[in-house]
């Protein structure tokens, strides 16, 4: 997918994103992400911040597996709104527990998030969620 210079350099450098997935009846679910972009896919590891329930029982994975289908929004707000600007990013989501992509992934979000560096991303343990955009939107100016 084409996207422009400007485009891409928002959604690399942006520090937070949300996340909606839809279960297997229909109902949304929305979470906020931290996540890396490598130019063709956004990657989201399920971390070690509190959860209550474990890894692979969290909403967004079971409905992940319900409906790969996702939207991820990266917004950027301003009290002047000629500068608002958010992008709408469509996808695939596929779930990565480990393997070459999850060790790209890790690495990637690591380069990040300093917060990431101390913090353990077992494969097997801390799944990624990997993003293939389908379709982006976007709205304000991205120079």
């Amino acid at each position: 997918m084409e996207l422009s210079k400007g485009i891409q350099t928002f959604i690399q450098t942006s520090r937070v994103a949300r996340m909606a997935t839809v279960d297997a009846d229909g109902c949304p679910h929305i979470v906020p992400i931290c996540y890396a972009y490598d130019g063709s896919r956004l990657y989201s590891a399920v971390d070690k911040k509190p959860k209550r329930v474990e890894a692979n029982l969290l909403r967004r994975l079971v409905n992940i597996r319900a409906n790969p289908r996702i939207c991820v929004i990266i917004d950027e707000y301003d009290e002047d709104w000629s500068r608002l600007r958010f992008i709408i990013i469509h996808g695939i989501a596929a779930i990565e527990p480990e393997g070459t992509e999850h060790s790209r992934a890790v690495n990637l979000l690591r380069k990040k998030y300093p917060q990431y560096q101390a913090m353990n991303l077992a494969e097997g343990v801390n799944p990624v969620i990997a993003i293939t955009p389908t379709k982006v939107v976007s709205w304000g100016t991205f120079e």
